[in-house]
């Protein structure tokens, strides 16, 4: 309701207010059809900006276009939502005669078509919706809308409408067309504006004055967009004088800073660097006409979003370099399985360039699967994508034919499973053993996945995310690493052949090798220790303890990780489904000893509690009572049951800055929080930020290739993001975790 209270405070006329409450809803035919009947016949109406502060600048818009056929050809204008506005004729009588007002109120058409049929003949009048005009395609060199695009922006009413008359009105511009815009720029119609005219246009934005007896607190900004033939996004420019930003309002500071964070989006298009664009920036132009092939074009681009579309996919386009009549295919899908998408094939540009040819496509779309898509279906794949890559197809003759797809396989060789488990807290739980499929010995592939078995649990309320996944080993293998200690220490060499394959076996002849980790975000978790190595070392030169706590054990992997590989941890794992813990023992090998302790129950309330119980033991250290000092590590990796907020790992309870502030008080000096952090809401992940960066003044991220995941770290002391700091904790492991050392050094960023 707040555009339209503005625009109430803007309305010209004898009570205007009362009058103005016979609308109600701004996009309904039948309320401005009553409107106009109550305003009267010979009545005008003007929403905002009056003609002798509008005249100059607008005027000073109203030439020939560059590209125009010829310089005596008439301007032909296009009012679009014309009500009984009197803009038309104050133009008319500037001497711009070809003007054509449309509106779908009849009464109003009706009464301007006998006011001005004699006085002004030229000028036409046609009922028509203005979400669907009624003419052919670049026919006008204006269009001018004065208070259109608001009245159809109303924030109940969302972007629909607004969406489908900035269609037509690109439309029926011709090339090197202006559209002038006079709106009261509210962020919601901003919003639109901005995007929508971001590729192939020229933008300025100035302010309209307001006369100088009104007592309106509201700025009227005329935006001029100019259709040009290059997509390369060129930064909005202001117009707006000394004199309104010196005595600035809230709403003209919040136009500037629009237009800002605007020109910052377009320089990021314009930079040149590998751009991943969305499918609604390709459709606005961000890279030409989509329908048409460019030999040799490539880009990268996002399909999909959430709430229209399953699964979000990372794609890339691509081309033929060499157009024929030869190929098989007009257009074609190829889908890359997520154990494959390292692969030189896939992953170089050069590879992909072969998949091209070979697929004898002239346009080719690989679309890469991630975690996210692990236990989903090809149908239901397919199925989701189909109404994406319909919008990237080339014209072709044979419109109709479906688009085919093409796979890589499907990435797992064999599937085995093990246990299905149902849980009242977690629901379906799957646990299963699966073979990789063998990478092509020609692609100089370096994977070291071929025919190697897999354990894997797996929720099924997450979508088939990959909760956890373990690497398996010979039994027998694994007790002689065990008797040969030196195998297991600080050698490099890899254990590939003890590692378990893809032939049929019993088994109880296999066990779970917790001297690796398979996922790369448990990586990533143990690499944000190197940023308390120093505290580490310290600890274990005094003999004092080092506490690990970890919400949400899944598989038990990690925990089980640690204790092997970091013997000096007291660890305590909290898991709020006892299904998952017997699961993970059954499984996964998870055990509990003196060093080693899993609780089951609430995460949160343990934090709030051992949060009270460090405040009590900090104050029995002031009176002198205890002087018991311990490094501790919070790890939080338990994901949510609610994926509506858009936030699949932590909870969003484990975000909450109640929570942070306890987990803080909890760590004390020199320790350290880690989170795994999985959404796909760009929202929702700057709100997780946010909500760290009010608590601690420590804050490091780590974004995962290829996955989904993101781990932040936050930390009570201040520390370096140093390879110093590696080979600290490198000397305290047992035997060495790969990825580390480059993980610190190139990919952890500092936030704050």
């Amino acid at each position: 309701m707040a555009a339209m209270e503005n625009k109430k405070t803007q309305k010209g006329g004898s009570d205007p207010l009362s009058i103005m409450e016979t609308l109600g809803d701004f996009t309904s035919k039948e309320n401005w059809d009553n409107f106009f009947s109550l305003r009267g016949t010979g009545d005008s109406f003007e929403w905002y900006a009056d003609w002798p502060e509008l005249k100059q600048p607008l005027l000073s818009h109203l030439f020939v276009p560059f590209d125009s056929d010829s310089s005596l050809d008439p301007i032909e204008i296009l009012v679009p939502g014309c009500g009984s506005s009197r803009l038309s004729e104050f133009i008319y009588d500037a001497g711009f005669h070809h003007i054509t007002n449309v509106d779908f109120s009849k009464v109003v058409i009706s009464d301007m078509l006998r006011r001005y049929v004699r006085s002004r003949p030229e000028m036409k009048w046609r009922i028509m919706d203005i979400t669907n005009l009624q003419f052919s395609d670049e026919v006008f060199d204006i269009v001018l809308d004065k208070g259109g695009l608001d009245a159809l922006m109303e924030p109940e009413v969302g972007t629909t409408l607004g969406s489908k008359y900035l269609k037509e009105v690109k439309r029926v511009l011709k090339n090197g067309g202006k559209f002038i815009c006079l709106t009261l720029a509210e962020s919601h119609v901003l919003g639109l504006l901005f995007p929508e005219f971001r590729f192939g246009w020229e933008m300025t934005i100035q302010a309209i004055p307001n006369k100088p007896s009104s007592k309106s607190n509201f700025e009227t900004f005329m935006v001029v967009m100019v259709k040009g033939k290059s997509t390369a996004p060129t930064s909005v420019k202001s117009l707006f004088d000394d004199s309104l930003l010196s005595f600035s309002t809230k709403q003209v500071n919040s136009v500037v800073n629009a237009i800002e964070k605007e020109n910052s989006i377009r320089n990021y298009y314009s930079s040149g660097e590998d751009i991943l664009f969305s499918l609604k920036d390709l459709q606005l132009g961000a890279k030409g006409e989509l329908k048409e092939l460019i030999p040799g074009q490539r880009f990268q681009l996002i399909l999909g979003e959430e709430g229209s579309s399953l699964y979000c996919y990372k794609a890339v386009l691509l081309d033929a370099k060499m157009q024929s009549e030869s190929f098989t295919y007009h257009c074609a899908i190829f889908i890359v399985p997520k154990i494959r998408a390292h692969e030189w094939l896939f992953s170089s540009e050069e590879g992909q360039w072969i998949i091209v040819e070979n697929s004898k496509a002239a346009r080719l779309i690989m679309v890469f699967l991630d975690s996210r898509h692990v236990h989903a279906s090809m149908k239901v794949i397919q199925t989701d994508l189909s109404p994406l890559v319909v919008h990237l197809a080339p014209e072709k003759i044979e419109d109709d034919s479906p688009i085919p797809y093409m796979m890589a396989g499907d990435g797992v060789k064999q599937r085995i499973i093990v246990q299905k488990a149902a849980s009242k807290i977690t629901g379906p739980v799957i646990v299963e053993d699966v073979v990789y499929e063998s990478p092509d010995e020609d692609n100089n592939s370096s994977s070291s996945t071929e025919g190697l078995m897999y354990r894997r649990l797996v929720f099924e309320r997450s979508a088939g995310l990959v909760q956890s996944e373990a690497f398996l080993v010979r039994e027998d293998k694994a007790d002689q690493d065990k008797k040969d200690s030196p195998s297991v220490s600080k050698k490099k060499g890899k254990k590939k052949n003890n590692l378990r394959r893809a032939s049929v076996e019993p088994k109880s002849a296999f066990s779970i090798d917790h001297t690796r980790l398979a996922s790369s975000y448990h990586t990533g978790i143990l690499s944000g220790f190197s940023l308390i190595a120093s505290s580490l070392e310290a600890a274990v030169e005094a003999g004092e303890k080092v506490k690990v706590v970890i919400v949400g054990l899944g598989a038990g992997l990690l925990p089980m990780f640690l204790h092997e590989c970091l013997p000096f941890l007291q660890i305590e794992v909290i898991e709020l489904d006892p299904v998952v813990v017997d699961l993970a023992k059954k499984h996964f090998g998870f055990i509990e000893d003196q060093r080693m302790k899993v609780h089951v129950g609430d995460g949160v309330k343990y934090v709030f509690e051992s949060a009270q119980r460090q405040n009590n033991i900090s104050k029995d250290v002031s009176s002198g009572e205890s002087n018991i000092k311990e490094t501790r590590i919070l790890v939080i990796d338990a994901d949510s049951s609610d994926l509506s907020s858009g936030l699949t790992c932590p909870h969003p309870n484990f975000v909450e800055e109640v929570f942070l502030k306890s987990a803080k008080e909890f760590l004390s000096q020199g320790g350290l929080f880690i989170t795994n952090l999985v959404s796909r809401s760009a929202h929702m992940r700057e709100h997780v930020i946010s909500c760290m960066k009010e608590v601690f003044d420590h804050l490091y991220s780590l974004q995962l290739e290829e996955e989904v995941n993101e781990i932040l770290y936050a930390c009570t002391d201040k520390t370096k993001i140093e390879t110093e700091n590696v080979r600290k904790l490198d000397k305290l492991m047992k035997f060495p975790a790969k990825g580390i050392e480059a993980t610190i050094t190139t990919h952890i960023q500092r936030l704050k």
